[in-house]
């Protein structure tokens, strides 16, 4: 990596579920490197144990028909069992999370109590505290019996005040949830209920789209794509925080939170995180600039790269390699000593004032932050390296420079490197929150091969000229095998 010299210092859109949405085709962006995780399995070929991938998860991307008739699969197949209506057999499945095993296992040991734990049955003691009356108990008004409308709780309300109740729930964003009026009654209103009582066909698709929402977002199973403005569900068999990625808008996302892939990090951790960099940003801020001093000549140098192995020519008659991250010398950074992932806890920390430990705590968070922004930073200037190599790769086809699979290897090697850093990337949260100990001292040493491994690796794709494809592949051979060994070892499966 040369150095440039200057003289100075989501409640999901509700328009994603309409049953009309067809999928579209979409050209790929010959410049996206966010596919990265396609098309590099030959170059890095895996052997023996090395072969399993903890990153490996089965998943199916269905459209929204598909999705609604595996849901009705499921509910018409139960209220054949309960004995009850489609209606009510979907708000079984949406408070047990569509486990049908486990709802056939409380309806063989208490098929009563499994209605009234679903909220579609009152208990035994409630429902007889209702008494008879042709009043309505919200307006206070006589109304006449065929007016008077009730759930299984058999709480009377008129109709106009049931029709009132529905829409304002149905226009707040409410599906599933839209249940009694009387006071302390949880019992849900069944889907059948509730669609007479909406005044038009515009509230009633508001509602199907609620209804769908609600009950994709129930099941163990599935997730709506977070995409913006996309119809798809994921679809897999067990439930894991693994890398999805849709197949109609391409959005990468984390099955069990919905948020960015996080491996290793946890998704309760990477929460925690990404709350503590929004509440801390501006504290962060000064950290985050583009430029620092070379530690050999004082110039202003900004990174023009994603490697952090600095080459800086300065006006002295010899280059400095540097650590962009640390400013020490690079020949300290080889592969079996890589101290700049490495955090060095204060051991007197807790002797000390309150001041002084808020000053390490800070201090801490700092190196961590700076670290992740660094190799955030670091995946935007590798994407313009993997648009030049795409360009040159074209460049020589034209020329008759040998044919586009000639040269396949290079983008793989850029789509690989991105690859590796963004799991790098994760590794710091995961560090900052982590207890001291022996597995974190396994997990630095980890990180530190991997980060090495990388920079190794990144160094080589920016100055793919100067090596062999032999040369190359093998460096993407030994950081993908560092990337898995530490996946293995703690990303959670």
């Amino acid at each position: 990596m040369s150095v440039d010299m200057n003289s100075q210092g989501s409640d999901s859109n509700e328009e994603d579920y309409d049953p009309n949405c067809e999928e579209e085709e979409e050209d790929e962006d010959p410049g996206d490197i966010e596919d990265y995780y396609d098309g590099v399995a030959n170059d890095v070929e895996q052997q023996g144990a090395d072969a399993f991938d903890p990153e490996e998860y089965q998943f199916t991307c269905l459209t929204y028909k598909e999705s609604e008739s595996t849901l009705n699969e499921h509910m018409a197949s139960l209220a054949a069992t309960l004995k009850v209506s489609h209606a009510v057999a979907k708000l079984v499945l949406v408070s047990f999370h569509w486990q049908i095993s486990e709802i056939l296992e409380r309806h063989k040991a208490n098929a009563a109590q499994l209605l009234v734990e679903a909220r579609v049955q009152p208990t035994s003691s409630k429902h007889a505290m209702v008494h008879s009356s042709h009043h309505c108990a919200v307006c206070m008004q006589f109304v006449r019996k065929e007016n008077l409308l009730s759930l299984a709780c058999q709480h009377q309300f008129c109709r106009s005040c049931w029709e009132q109740h529905c829409t304002v729930l149905v226009k707040d964003g409410v599906g599933v949830g839209v249940s009694c009026m009387a006071q302390d009654c949880l019992l849900r209103t069944p889907e059948d209920f509730v669609f007479p009582l909406l005044p038009s066909e515009e509230l009633k698709d508001k509602y199907r789209r609620y209804l769908f929402r609600d009950y994709v977002e129930s099941h163990y199973q599935l997730q709506l794509c977070p995409g913006a403005d996309c119809p798809m569900v994921i679809q897999v068999q067990e439930p894991k925080a693994r890398r999805v990625q849709c197949n109609r808008c391409n959005e990468v996302f984390c099955f069990k939170c919905r948020q960015m892939y996080h491996a290793p990090t946890d998704c309760a951790t990477i929460r925690k995180w990404l709350t503590k960099c929004a509440d801390d940003s501006e504290t962060a801020n000064y950290i985050s600039a583009h430029t620092k001093d070379c530690p050999k000549c004082n110039i202003c140098i900004e990174k023009n790269g994603g490697c952090n192995h600095m080459v800086s020519m300065g006006f002295s008659l010899f280059s400095a390699d540097f650590c962009w991250m640390c400013l020490g010398d690079w020949k300290t950074h080889g592969s079996e000593y890589y101290e700049c992932s490495r955090y060095k806890e204060n051991p007197d920390i807790v002797n000390q004032s309150q001041q002084a430990q808020a000053r390490e705590a800070l201090k801490k968070y700092l190196f961590y932050f700076e670290r992740w922004e660094n190799h955030n930073k670091s995946l935007q200037l590798e994407a313009q390296t993997y648009q030049r190599i795409q360009e040159k790769i074209q460049e020589r086809v034209m020329n008759n420079l040998g044919t586009w699979i000639d040269w396949q290897y290079l983008q793989n090697a850029a789509k690989l490197l991105a690859k590796c850093r963004y799991t790098l990337q994760y590794t710091y949260p995961y560090a900052y929150y982590m207890e001291s100990g022996p597995r974190k001292k396994l997990f630095e040493y980890q990180q530190a091969q991997l980060e090495a491994e990388i920079e190794n690796l990144s160094w080589k794709v920016e100055r793919a000229d100067s090596y062999d494809r032999g040369d190359l592949e093998n460096q993407m051979h030994i950081a993908e095998q560092r990337r898995r060994t530490l996946l293995k070892d703690f990303h959670d499966t």
